[in-house]
């Protein structure tokens, strides 16, 4: 854990890097993509500027909540599993209409090569939902046309690939072509690797699925998109402009927020900029995000 509020603040406002936890014989690493910039009020129409006066923590020095984006790489003897695929190497200015600031993408793969991964060692590549931000590299071809990862299998919950619109997540038919064959539904409950389980809980998006990993006597909550901010775990009514049903994503997270509050529970939260593993405590007169010292 950090050991003050000054560290916390600091690390939670600056880009993610590789941060690794050991779960018995299971190695989860976070492998960063890039970042995403988010402006406060669009994404959390519920906030306000008090709101954000009091926990500049969460914000840059622009006055964006930074993002990051990649994937969560697990791995289990010699056999790897990629949750989530970052956005893909694309770089986008800042549009002032957009809820979204600047976007920078592409550097998933280096940060696998770092972790000692190449692409062609992944089995698996599961999805928590179809947006962009987790798709990418999945659907990027390489200069010979061939998927990035092909060895893998891409897992998606039956609820979310039955509702997909894949062009409207700016997927090209050619590359949804490519992706489609390669997709294999997941059921709510499955094992889908060694020690690691899919729940689906809608809410964000019709199929969205966390994956609950477990090892050493630990459990670890990969929660996708259930929460895009730690400002969220002591707010779970505060839904994002992004969630597909605001209520049923906030039941979620007062559930989640309720399971990440339980002994020896990690929680992962792939936009929680450098942050992204902690332990959900009680303080004072509400929870709190705390990151784990990784």
């Amino acid at each position: 854990m950090t050991n003050t509020a000054v560290d916390q603040d600091e690390r939670l406002r600056r880009p993610a890097g590789i941060r690794s936890v050991q779960l018995g014989e299971t190695k989860v690493s976070f492998v960063p993509d890039g970042a995403i910039q988010g402006r406060p009020h669009r994404w959390l129409p519920d906030t306000t500027d008090k709101t954000w006066a009091a926990h500049p923590q969460y914000l840059d020095a622009s006055g964006h909540l930074v993002a990051s984006i990649g994937g969560l790489l697990v791995e289990h003897g010699d056999r790897a599993l990629l949750i989530d695929a970052g956005w893909g190497p694309v770089s986008l200015p800042a549009e002032p209409e957009s809820p979204n600031g600047a976007v920078h993408g592409g550097a998933l793969l280096d940060s696998l090569a770092e972790l000692g991964r190449r692409p062609e060692e992944i089995e698996t590549v599961a999805f928590t939902h179809l947006h962009i931000d987790h798709l990418g590299w999945a659907w990027h071809l390489t200069p010979g046309g061939r998927p990035v990862f092909t060895r893998a299998e891409y897992l998606v919950a039956e609820p979310e690939w039955d509702q997909r619109d894949l062009l409207a997540q700016g997927i090209s038919e050619e590359e949804a072509a490519a992706l489609t064959p390669r997709v294999r539904t997941v059921a709510d409950g499955q094992e889908i690797f060694p020690g690691v389980r899919a729940q689906v809980t809608g809410g964000h998006t019709a199929g969205h699925t966390q994956y609950v990993i477990t090892g050493g006597g630990t459990r670890l909550i990969a929660f996708g998109d259930a929460l895009h901010s730690p400002i969220q775990v002591d707010h779970p009514e505060w839904s994002c402009l992004y969630d597909h049903d605001p209520t049923q994503s906030a039941e979620h997270r007062r559930r989640l927020v309720a399971e990440l509050e339980q002994p020896d529970t990690i929680g992962f939260g792939i936009h929680f900029a450098d942050a992204v593993f902690g332990q959900v405590r009680r303080d004072g007169t509400g929870s709190a995000w705390h990151p784990l010292n990784v």
